[in-house]
Formats: C-alpha cells, sequence, structure tokens
C-alpha cells in the first residue's frame, strides 16, 4: 500500500497506480495518444516476449487496459455444434494469467451471419469505466460485467440484420452508452443507460447509400461548448445531440458503405474516412445545422485513403495507412502529402502514437514503428509471425498485442 501511495506523487491523475492505462478503442482519449513511457522499440515472437498466452476462441477486439487488467472478447464454438459461445475475459496484465472467462450471450448456429474474412464474431473493444466493463456483440446483444466478471446487465431487445458480422465499439457519453445498429436494412444508432442497459433513445439513419451496412465506432467532440457524437455510416457522416439523439447537421458522401474507420478531432476540424468502394479521406469544420456537405469540407484526399484503420493526428500532422500498406503523412489544416510511402502488407489495425513515435501493425503480424514528422523514417519492423487484425493497447514499458491465437506482452522481461 505504502508503494502505490508514494506511486501516486507526480503522475497524472487517472492513471494511479498501474501507469498509463489505455481502458477503450483507440485508447483513454480516443485518439490513440498515449502518456506511456519506456514503450517497446523491436521485439519479435521469440525476443522482448514478457509473456504470451492462448486466448481461447477467436475475435479481433482490441485489449483493454484498467487498473492492472486486460479485457478482451472472444467467441468460442460450443463442443461439435456451429453454436457459439461469446465470452468475456480478463487478463492479468503482470502475469498473462487469465482472471476469468464469462458466457455472455450463446449465439445459435441459425442465428449467425456469414462473417467477412476480416471480421469475427467478437470485434468490438470492451469499453472499462468506473468498475464496469462494457462489452458489445452486434445484433446478438450488449451487456455490462462488474470487475469481478459478474453480469451486470444485458441488452438484447435491438434487432437487426448484420452483414458481415459486428464491428464498431461502444462509446460512453456522460450517462450514455452510444453505437450504431448499421445492418442490411432500416439503420439506426441508440443510446442506452450505462447502470440498466435500458434503451434512452434510439434515431433511424436516413440515408441516400444503397448498401446500408457499416462498422465505425463514433466520436465525442464539443463544439462551442456543446456535445456531440459523431458518427459515420453509410452515404453521411452525422452528429447527434447525446441529450436526445436528434441529429444535428451530416455531411454526405454518396455510396460509400461499409464505413469503418473512426472519427478524429483536432485543429477544429474533423477527420474521418468514407468506405467502400472508393476511400476518401474527409477534413470537415463541424458546427451549425442540416447538410453541411457544401460549405464545411475543408479538403479531401483519394490517394492513400484507409478503408479499415483510422486516422492519427500528431501535431500539425495527419497520418494513416491503407488497406494496402501504403502509409500517408498530410498536413492536417490543408491535406498537403509530406509523404506517402509503403510499409508492406495488408492493414486492417489502427495506429497509435506513444512515447514520441507511431505504432502500425499489418495483418501478418509485422509492427513498424515509425517517427512523426514530414519527413519518412521507419525506426524499426518487428515480426511476430501471426496473423493481426487488432490495434495495440499501451501502458509504460509494454504493448499488448492481439493476434489470430495469443495475446501478446511485449517489453523487457
Amino acid at each position: 500500500m505504502r508503494s502505490c501511495v508514494w506511486a501516486l506523487v507526480g503522475v497524472v491523475v487517472g492513471f494511479g497506480c498501474w501507469g498509463a492505462e489505455w481502458p477503450e478503442f483507440r485508447g483513454p482519449t480516443r485518439d490513440a495518444h498515449s502518456p506511456a513511457k519506456n514503450v517497446p522499440i523491436e521485439w519479435s515472437a521469440t525476443s522482448n516476449v514478457v509473456w504470451k498466452v492462448g486466448i481461447p476462441g477467436s475475435g479481433w477486439s482490441s485489449p483493454s487496459l484498467a487498473q492492472g487488467k486486460i479485457y478482451l472478447t472472444t467467441a468460442v464454438p460450443i463442443g461439435d455444434s456451429k453454436d457459439l459461445s461469446l465470452r468475456a475475459l480478463r487478463v492479468d496484465a503482470k502475469t498473462g494469467a487469465i482472471d476469468w472467462n464469462v458466457e455472455v450471450f450463446k449465439e445459435e448456429a441459425g442465428s449467425s451471419p456469414r462473417i467477412h474474412s476480416k471480421n469475427g464474431h467478437a470485434s468490438p473493444t470492451p469499453v472499462v469505466a468506473d468498475g464496469v466493463v462494457y462489452v458489445h456483440f452486434g445484433h446478438m446483444g450488449t451487456a455490462a460485467l462488474d470487475l469481478k466478471g459478474s453480469i451486470l446487465w444485458r441488452q438484447e431487445t435491438l434487432k437487426y440484420t448484420p452483414i458481415h458480422g459486428n464491428g464498431g465499439s461502444p462509446l460512453l457519453v456522460n450517462d450514455l452508452l452510444f453505437f450504431s445498429c448499421d445492418g442490411a436494412a432500416d439503420p439506426f444508432v441508440v443510446a442506452l443507460n450505462r447502470k440498466s442497459g435500458e434503451v434512452v433513445w434510439k434515431t433511424a439513419r436516413v440515408t441516400p447509400a444503397s448498401r446500408k451496412f457499416s462498422f465505425s465506432t463514433a466520436q465525442l467532440i464539443t463544439v462551442d461548448g456543446h456535445q456531440q457524437i459523431i458518427s459515420p455510416g453509410s452515404g453521411a457522416v452525422c452528429a447527434y445531440d447525446p441529450a436526445d439523439g436528434r441529429e444535428l447537421w451530416r455531411v454526405r458522401y454518396g455510396e460509400g458503405y461499409s464505413v469503418i474507420p473512426q472519427p478524429v478531432y483536432a485543429h477544429g476540424l474533423l477527420f474521418f474516412g468514407t468506405g467502400y468502394d472508393r476511400p476518401l479521406v474527409y477534413a470537415v469544420k463541424p458546427g451549425g445545422s442540416g447538410d453541411l456537405t457544401t460549405n464545411n469540407v475543408a479538403w479531401s484526399l483519394t490517394k492513400g485513403a484507409p478503408n479499415t484503420p483510422s486516422l492519427l493526428v500528431i501535431g500539425d500532422e495527419l497520418y494513416f495507412v491503407s488497406d494496402a500498406g501504403i502509409a500517408s503523412c498530410v498536413d492536417a489544416r490543408t491535406g498537403t502529402v509530406h509523404w506517402s510511402e509503403r510499409l508492406g502488407g495488408d492493414f486492417s489495425a489502427s495506429p497509435i502514437f506513444a512515447d514520441g513515435r507511431i505504432y502500425f501493425q499489418n495483418e501478418v503480424g509485422m509492427g513498424f514503428v515509425v517517427k512523426p514528422g514530414r519527413k519518412f523514417e521507419v525506426l524499426a519492423r518487428n515480426d511476430l509471425g501471426e496473423r493481426s487484425l487488432a490495434s495495440y493497447a499501451v501502458t509504460d514499458g509494454a504493448l499488448f498485442i492481439r493476434t489470430a491465437e495469443h495475446l501478446f506482452r511485449i517489453g523487457q522481461p
């Protein structure tokens, strides 16, 4: 206890005795920035591996880290049937021991959607806040658990027909838990009471896009002193009022569908991707009301735009990597390209910024460490040799990397 008390001296409020945390998709500030120090630069499947633990079943939810514990979701086959047990796990960040492994929902084979090769039945990342773990399994439901693994509530009334599985992670907004339900038809966004799981409001998406399905994680921003929930979907990105779900404004992008990247907000601009078949990166000035497509788009860019990985702003630059492995650095305010270089391989994971460096991860487990700036410089290439679509979690001295079969802690043994 004494060491914990002393550790609090000089530590940023909110990270406590456990070092820097990563409690949801894209970290504590949802922009993929971490205050972590001494983050490893080099590793492999056999070097700088503190521990490696097998994760039962399959899933691409990224690790969430809070108070020295890692939280994941996974889908485990039930016997010889095609039914699935949709589960939440807690892993000790120091030792790699699995503390608990709890079934949250059961997905019968008859209700399982066809899953895309880059998706799964457990793709949304858990959110950990105030002693509660929120897990989301798309059309199968949403739930809250306490830190001992006991289920506090389940929400199973929001039904829709998914395409390719589930994807977007939930977003906490005050006393609400927000997520989108963009399936085959009649897409909508919804906010639950985070304490009970009851629906507080539900808003239909009105979109001209013929393909309604998308998978994006929303972003929370504040404009002129008022909060806005920013949620991209097929055909348009929309801002919603957290109080009642009312649509505040939108920017259209035609038939763009299967939108995945989470938006990021900096320099008074909102940066986001527009989905398939021809992805673009947009920079939009949020605010106002109604359709802002004509007047509020600051710039757009086609070359190197991602379908899947989210965007990253560091200082005056915007960084992103295409699904085909082209990494780019552009001026955030103007869209001027400083560099566009091939890293190698295909990408799904979103980049992060930690300890002054950018970390990219491709789908075959190769991690790239890149120096931020207007000159392209790769500091390290690190091969784990296992398929990986999940994004990193990070803390002081360590990275947590989920692969198809394992969870790794990378750092000094």
